[in-house]
């Protein structure tokens, strides 16, 4: 491979999303799949598995052809505003409801970004709940409460 160089972190990156992709395959096998129409509780996790691993193959395929770059900064407000985001979601769809979890969860994690000003923020956390409520309540249809208990009057 004479003229190409290898980019370790695209390299490194590609394979851990390899390895998470096999594993949770690795673990849909074992539930129902279904079928396309009619899936079962294996079929996403396993179809998401295989896109992630996928993705893990280009971005290898990216490292071998392209120069590589110093890895930066570490992003420490994307670690501590994206990484806990879906975890409110779990723990209070139940007691907020899925709109409101929705959108905080959303508002949550749009100031990841230092540019983000807080209209923007409301205004793309009201366009997440409108598309999360078009596509799981009303085109799945999902049996989640609009708004939970905690929020009762």
């Amino acid at each position: 491979m004479s003229g190409y160089t290898i980019d370790r972190v695209n390299l490194a990156c590609g394979l851990l999303f390899i390895a998470v992709g096999a594993v949770f395959g690795y673990q849909s096998v074992g539930m129902e799949l279904g079928t396309a129409l009619r899936m079962g509780p294996g079929y996403f996790p396993l179809v998401l598995s295989g896109v992630l691993m996928l993705l893990g193959v280009v971005v290898i395929l990216q490292s071998i052809r392209a120069e590589g770059e110093a890895l930066g900064a570490i992003a420490w407000r994307g670690i501590f505003l994206i990484l806990p985001a879906p975890i409110f979601f779990g723990l209070t769809v139940r007691g907020l409801g899925f709109l409101p979890a929705i959108f905080c969860t959303a508002l949550i994690a749009s100031f990841a970004s230092t540019r983000m000003n807080p209209l923007m923020a409301v205004l793309i956390s009201a366009g997440v709940t409108v598309f999360s409520y078009l596509a799981f309540i009303y085109a799945l249809g999902l049996p989640f409460r609009l708004v939970g208990p905690w929020l009762a009057f």
